[in-house]
């Protein structure tokens, strides 16, 4: 995640909620916790932070601008995932979270993914076997849909049926990370 110091002129430092999000359509709403207006959130504001999507409930900062059209992004700062989004994979659940984060974050790109039947694959660079991905451990990691190609970080775990991503992460806000080439 890349953090930017000096605001744009005209625009407020905003934090809020996604309302939601569809990344089909290519724009969504934020709920600011400051109250007033939705937020538009716009696929091209999101992707210059490095996502193509972003999960329902996320908590998100951004800056935010006044046009006539309403209230709009116009840079996206920081996103954290959902609070309290659980998994149904018996492989998943449970897992302690710092086990989880001790986990290497490995290059990817996604194969397919399917949101409509909520998992898809991934190529873990470098080796040979598929990873597959949930829509559970996307929505817990702050996305909500991936596209074929898309560039990702993964931590991966043996499950009882191959490998499984833990996390996944847009591979831009890994790279961008002032701690990512330390």
């Amino acid at each position: 995640m890349t953090q930017v110091d000096e605001p744009l002129e005209g625009t407020e430092r905003v934090k809020g909620t996604v309302k939601w999000f569809d990344p089909v359509k290519g724009f969504g709403f934020i709920i600011s916790e400051r109250g007033g207006p939705d937020i538009l959130l716009h696929v091209n504001v999101l992707r210059n932070f490095g996502q193509s999507s972003v999960a329902d409930g996320s908590v998100i900062e951004l800056r935010a601008v006044s046009t006539e059209r309403g209230v709009q992004a116009s840079e996206v700062l920081s996103i954290s995932p959902p609070v309290g989004v659980e998994t149904s994979l018996p492989d998943i659940a449970g897992l302690d979270r710092d086990a989880i984060a001790s986990e290497p974050l490995v290059a990817a790109r996604i194969k397919w993914f399917d949101k409509a039947k909520g998992f898809g694959f991934a190529n873990v660079f470098g080796c040979p076997e598929d990873v597959f991905v949930h829509i559970d451990v996307l929505r817990q990691s702050g996305l909500s849909d991936l596209g074929p190609g898309e560039a990702i970080a993964l931590r991966v775990i043996n499950g009882k049926r191959g490998r499984m991503a833990v996390e996944v992460q847009a591979w831009e806000t890994v790279t961008n990370r002032p701690d990512a080439n330390s």
